[in-house]
């Protein structure tokens, strides 16, 4: 018997030579890896960049307006920021003042009793509004005061971190050819040149920002607050008729 010497048992000399390894998945997952890693890290550098700025931005000090407007506005949630409302009011820098998102346990007898020597501006000048649960609900509820008086120029009252958000707000409320007066109220707990001293005050701020942002992007996409889903979301899956209703005087 013959033995062919190319043959050997266990062994094959055909085929496979000729075609490449298939392409290394390991190679592929890293890369993607890396790149999300640098979009997040340039994503996160933006948005650290932006809060300096936001922070850096916010009113150091209390000015008065440089002329009258037509009226003052106050966003509940301090009581400094009224009484700078009612100090403006009385200073002749407004017709009438508006306190938006005034608590439903509040009465106009409450005010009064906390200003004693404003009496006769709140029982004749100021309208209370007790619909608008958040800045949603203020923009919409200066609207409609607005509108009901015929106001063209107004004066909001608010503390220094809220102000941004709050002019977002009424530039998308307000049609064109309104003047917003912005007044920051300047609060002694809280130092934007200080902040990260303080986790309160950053905490803060930092909420205050991611909130000013999806504002600014909401506002981008929505035509009207009066439609507005977020308002909804916002306000816990109350509808836009509460969060922000006719006027109570």
């Amino acid at each position: 018997m013959t033995t062919r010497t190319g043959d050997v048992v266990g062994w094959s000399w055909s085929g496979g030579g000729s075609e490449g390894p298939p392409p290394p998945r390991r190679s592929l997952r890293r890369r993607l890896a890396l790149g999300a890693a640098g979009f997040g890290l340039a994503g996160g550098l933006a948005l650290g960049l932006g809060f300096l700025a936001f922070v850096a931005g916010l009113a150091r000090s209390e000015r008065l307006p440089l002329g009258p407007s037509d009226g003052i506005v106050a966003l509940t949630g301090g009581a400094q920021r009224i009484e700078d409302a009612m100090d403006l009011l009385a200073g002749g820098y407004g017709r009438r003042l508006l306190i938006t998102g005034v608590n439903e346990r509040t009465s106009r007898e409450e005010i009064a009793r906390l200003n004693p020597g404003q009496q006769h501006l709140i029982a004749c000048c100021v309208d209370l509004d007790y619909r608008a649960r958040n800045t949603i609900g203020n923009a919409i509820e200066i609207r409609r005061w607005m509108r009901e008086n015929g106001f063209q120029s107004v004066a909001v009252v608010t503390s220094n971190y809220h102000m941004p958000r709050t002019l977002v707000e009424l530039d998308h409320a307000l049609e064109g050819g309104h003047r917003v007066v912005p007044h920051p109220v300047v609060s002694e707990g809280i130092d934007p040149d200080q902040w990260w001293r303080h986790p309160a005050s950053a905490r803060l701020l930092a909420s205050e920002y991611a909130k000013f942002l999806v504002a600014w992007v909401r506002t981008r996409f929505e035509t009207d607050p009066e439609h507005s889903s977020a308002a909804v979301l916002v306000s816990r899956g109350h509808p836009v008729k509460v969060v922000a209703e006719p006027l109570v005087r």
